[in-house]
């Protein structure tokens, strides 16, 4: 059985936009989280790329993560992830070539296939892109490519990027990622803080048909935690208001500015968008420091994860810094 002091901890921040605040303030707050997660050792801080989203700062990730990187001296600094659809492989490269350069030893990189925006954004990002999600696994490979050692005749180099190897990830919600990483032999996390139905089917097909790479020599799976730890179990479920008006929102299609606790959510959602929040939040980790432990040794029993990465999304910035303390303590 895997326990919680075997197991590494990770941060996901998609630097939060509260409904009285500005991007420049999420940005601090995402860096004075990472520098909180790095003194309590955590093992990496990841950014999302989304697009089109009002409460969301962390849509240009390679840029964000030179900011954390050159805030911070340890942990890792990688997106999760960069939507490659969006982008040609080799300006992914040299981005994060370039970011390897500057922070060697501290850069990861997490694909997904998602466009991680609605159509119309979509086809705002890509305009002239001919490629689509379907082009995954070339774009894949050629981005491997673009970051490995230089290969007789290659006429295309990314620089800086070229043999780097800077570690890839591949990330996914359904079964399409978990297969095309087992198969190439590259780490895997499964985005559960959003999608946890297939999380158990995801995880058990990449190790199942994992084959053994240049990179990793056995499976090695990541998962979403959305967390919400504080001193007692009330004062959580009061802080997780904010998540669950957040999640609401989302499934609305409003602002997701990140809106203050309240003290009861009855009168702000329907049943039917009640039981849609909690199926979204279905791995989620809310409560004082015993009602946490008991669920991430139960999620550890079911899953035996290599590593959790959680998202915190509360309205103070304080209580963010204070969960993270919270489940540190825990170990």
């Amino acid at each position: 059985m895997r326990r919680l002091a075997d197991t590494r901890f990770s941060i996901l921040d998609l630097a939060p936009i509260r409904d009285d605040g500005t991007p420049a303030d999420a940005l601090h707050n995402a860096l004075a989280l990472a520098r909180h997660a790095e003194s309590l050792g955590f093992e990496r801080f990841w950014v999302a790329e989304h697009h089109n989203m009002d409460g969301i700062a962390s849509s240009a990730t390679a840029v964000l993560i030179g900011y954390l990187a050159a805030g911070t001296s340890r942990i890792r600094l990688g997106a999760g992830g960069v939507m490659l659809p969006n982008h040609s492989p080799l300006v992914v490269a040299e981005q994060f070539g370039t970011l390897e350069a500057l922070y060697p030893g501290r850069i990861d990189l997490g694909l997904g296939r998602a466009p991680g925006a609605d159509p119309f954004t979509a086809r705002a990002l890509r305009r002239d892109r001919l490629g689509s999600p379907d082009d995954f696994p070339q774009d894949v490979e050629e981005l491997q490519a673009l970051l490995g050692p230089r290969q007789p005749g290659q006429s295309v180099i990314a620089m800086p990027g070229i043999n780097s190897r800077v570690p890839i990830w591949l990330l996914g919600s359904s079964l399409f990622s978990a297969r095309l990483a087992a198969a190439k032999g590259l780490p895997y996390a499964f985005a559960s803080h959003f999608a946890p139905q297939y999380m158990h089917q995801a995880i058990a097909l990449y190790r199942e048909e994992f084959q053994p790479s240049d990179v990793l020599d056995r499976p090695q799976v990541m998962l979403g935690v959305p967390l919400v730890a504080a001193d007692s179990n009330e004062e959580a479920e009061y802080l997780a208001t904010t998540l669950y008006q957040r999640v609401l929102a989302l499934i609305r299609g409003h602002s997701l500015r990140m809106q203050p606790p309240v003290a009861d959510m009855r009168d702000l959602w329907l049943p039917q968008e009640q039981e849609a929040v909690n199926n979204f939040l279905g791995v989620a980790v809310i409560g004082g420091p015993e009602r946490v432990r008991e669920r991430l040794e139960r999620l550890l029993d079911r899953t035996q994860a290599d590593e959790l990465i959680f998202t915190c999304d509360l309205y103070d910035n304080a209580a963010r810094l204070r969960s993270l303390d919270v489940l540190t303590n825990l170990r």
